[in-house]
């Protein structure tokens, strides 16, 4: 289940980045809202996941989901740049992601 809780945790990064980019600095109500949930969830999620799993290889992890899903987010609902050599970067951290699961 700690999987779980960090798939969901990292998931839930991912929205909450997209809600702040919307957010217009806290300026739009909905998306501010949306930002504090899912970051809270985020965090819920995760704290869930340390029970059991070792607070590095979750943190690292964690920050991977989120990393990957927030670039990959800002090329397909923003129009940020894309180009090989970004997407062979997202390939490395996954590649890194993997790696620390298959250690863990």
């Amino acid at each position: 289940m700690s999987w779980i809780f960090l798939l969901i945790a990292g998931i839930a990064e991912v929205g909450s980045v997209i809600s702040l980019k919307q957010a217009d600095g806290f300026k739009k109500l909905l998306p501010t809202i949306s930002c504090v949930i899912f970051g809270s969830l985020s965090f819920y999620f995760l704290s869930l996941s340390l029970i059991s799993l070792p607070v590095g290889t979750a943190y690292a992890i964690w920050t991977g989901i989120g990393s990957v899903g927030s670039v990959l987010a800002g090329m397909i609902f923003f129009k940020e740049p894309r180009s090989l050599i970004r997407i062979f970067l997202i390939m490395c951290i996954v590649t890194g992601v993997i790696g620390i699961k298959m250690t863990a």
